[in-house]
């Protein structure tokens, strides 16, 4: 081996250690995440999460439907949490706080579109740099998920809620999907591809339900719970 290639070697190797050492140390602020979010959400009580697009302006249809589905919930006993951002967000935190009930945001610094609203509770506003730690906050204090029309993100969490019931990973809560003409193609390849592949089971439909009504979508969740323990879902 030439005099180059080791010294190559060399500071490969330290680049590696650095990065070993640089992992072990953030742990700790991974831990502190959790501990914030479990310390904080733990004393919030019994909400319901709204999921969507942070880039739905306020002309949006689904804009207002948002509003109406955060003020309904309040009136049902239910405060609501979201990603704390724009869009469909602000519009669940707008409803719950213009009804006087518990408006909450786990936010997260993202390079572009996310910024904390307005109508978030002050001592309810909660700071993320990892979205797998948000995502278990939402899974763990969220009676039910209510997820309108969004991009990838909105995926995302709608997509580890529903594999996570699938697999009995948390306890059963309901999840909503508002919007039918939205909704409908990708429950419709759910069952042209995944299902005639094999991939799921007739009864995983039954995980979701999805509507266009914000009535029908407030009485899933709270006819889910007449008959279902109000807990922390894991």
């Amino acid at each position: 081996m030439s005099l180059i290639e080791k010294i190559k070697r060399s500071i490969d190797y330290r680049k590696w250690s650095y990065t070993k050492a640089n992992d072990s140390w953030s742990v700790f602020k991974i831990m502190s995440e959790f501990v914030n979010g479990y310390e904080t959400l733990s004393r919030i009580g019994p909400c319901v999460a709204i999921f969507g697009s942070a880039r739905v302006t306020e002309d949006n249809i689904y804009y207002h439907k948002a509003v109406e589905t955060g003020a309904k919930l309040v009136e049902k006993g239910f405060g609501v949490i979201t990603g704390g951002g724009p869009g469909i967000m602000e519009a669940g935190n707008r409803g719950a706080h213009e009804a006087g009930g518990k408006s909450v945001g786990l936010n997260i610094v993202l390079p572009h579109e996310q910024h904390a609203n307005q109508y978030i509770d002050p001592d309810k506003s909660i700071n993320f740099d990892y979205f797998y730690i948000r995502k278990t906050m939402f899974t763990r204090y969220s009676q039910g998920f209510i997820a309108f029309p969004g991009g990838f993100g909105t995926l995302d969490e709608l997509s580890e809620a529903l594999t996570l019931m699938q697999t009995n990973k948390i306890a059963n809560f309901p999840i909503v999907m508002f919007g039918s003409e939205f909704w409908n193609p990708l429950v419709d390849w759910f069952r042209q591809t995944l299902l005639e592949n094999k991939m799921i089971k007739e009864f995983d439909f039954s995980i979701f339900h999805v509507v266009d009504d914000v009535d029908e979508a407030v009485r899933i969740i709270d006819d889910f719970y007449q008959s279902s323990e109000l807990k922390p879902n894991f």
